[in-house]
């Protein structure tokens, strides 16, 4: 199959000023929740059905067109990895990057639709607080937190790139000769990230297992509220959740071997107590957390040298 030579982008440009707004879906492949929440919202702004009144939005119903006409996570790498231009691209990704990093610089707002592997409820991954440290400054973490509690969903985890550092200083010191984007903390740099790091704001929605048949429809409806809540349709949005929780992750623990085994098949968020094995390395090795927590991101598929599973603790932050 040759490779994919377009990104295909739809915009809708009210006549009245407003935030500029992009959607993404199927920045992973498999992941085609969004996909198809945009093909339905693309359909009711062309029958009317839906106004655009104000301001811009930008929808990219499929991200990774490689990925996606593959069925699988990733086409040559993980877009949602190492995403910044490249004046060298070396693979397919780099060479959307150079395309969609633009329309990133061009927006306010990023909302980004995913899925995961494992069951679990959706959940909606947030920033930083306000910050103007080296690793991720940040002054929007107020607009972002407001946006999140509109999604419709009631769990939100943070902590996402600080604890990616952490685990690439665990890969350098273990497997220094390692594949180089692995050992750079640069490397967990997404869409949300990159959006940040440009001056604008923007969640990541995870809107449930890969198949699970309400996925889209959680899409669709964060997709309505985030078109109401900043004013681009002229709809009013439904008053979020008082019930959040908040978690934020702590640790990341990386698959070394392909023989490394959970001891269960994991969900995220399926709660732990300290010391409970979680799996084991492929010479019997226990691997246990140390507190009581959450696992976050359970990946039976994963790589040698990637995230395994992700390790979360309650958070004292509040959304509203």
């Amino acid at each position: 199959m040759p490779l994919p030579t377009t990104l295909r982008v739809h915009q809708y440009a009210g006549l009245q000023p407003g935030p500029r707004l992009i959607i993404l879906g199927a920045v992973h492949g498999n992941e085609i929740c969004g996909t198809r929440a945009i093909a339905r919202l693309i359909a009711e702004i062309d029958n009317g059905e839906l106004r655009i009144e104000r301001g811009t939005l930008t929808l990219v119903p499929v991200t990774n067109p490689l990925a996606y006409d593959r069925k699988q996570r990733q086409g040559e790498r993980n877009l949602n990895r190492n995403l910044r231009p490249n004046a060298e691209p070396r693979d397919f990704e780099d060479r959307i990057a150079n395309a969609l990093c633009p329309l990133l610089d061009a927006h306010e707002v990023l909302l980004d639709l995913h899925s995961f592997h494992t069951g679990g409820q959706p959940f909606v991954m947030l920033g930083p607080r306000d910050n103007d440290g080296a690793l991720e400054p940040f002054s929007h973490a107020a607009e972002e937190a407001r946006l999140a509690a509109h999604l419709g969903v009631s769990r939100v985890v943070e902590g996402w790139l600080d604890t990616y550092a952490l685990g690439v200083e665990r890969r350098r010191a273990r497997q220094p000769d390692a594949n180089p984007l692995l050992l750079d903390a640069a490397y967990g740099v997404g869409t949300t990230e990159y959006m940040r790091s440009r001056g604008g704001y923007g969640v990541t929605l995870e809107c449930g297992q890969h198949d699970d048949p309400a996925a889209p429809e959680v899409a669709y409806r964060a997709i309505r509220q985030t078109l109401a809540l900043l004013g681009l349709s002229g709809a009013q949005p439904q008053a979020p959740t008082q019930d959040f929780e908040v978690l934020r992750l702590q640790d990341v623990i990386d698959l070394d071997h392909p023989g490394d085994i959970f001891v269960r098949e994991w969900q995220s968020f399926d709660p732990v107590k300290a010391g409970e094995v979680i799996g084991h390395r492929h010479d019997g090795t226990p691997v246990a957390v140390a507190d009581d927590g959450f696992i976050v991101f359970p990946n039976p598929r994963a790589l040698p040298g990637n995230e395994w599973f992700y390790f979360a603790r309650p958070s004292a932050r509040r959304l509203i």
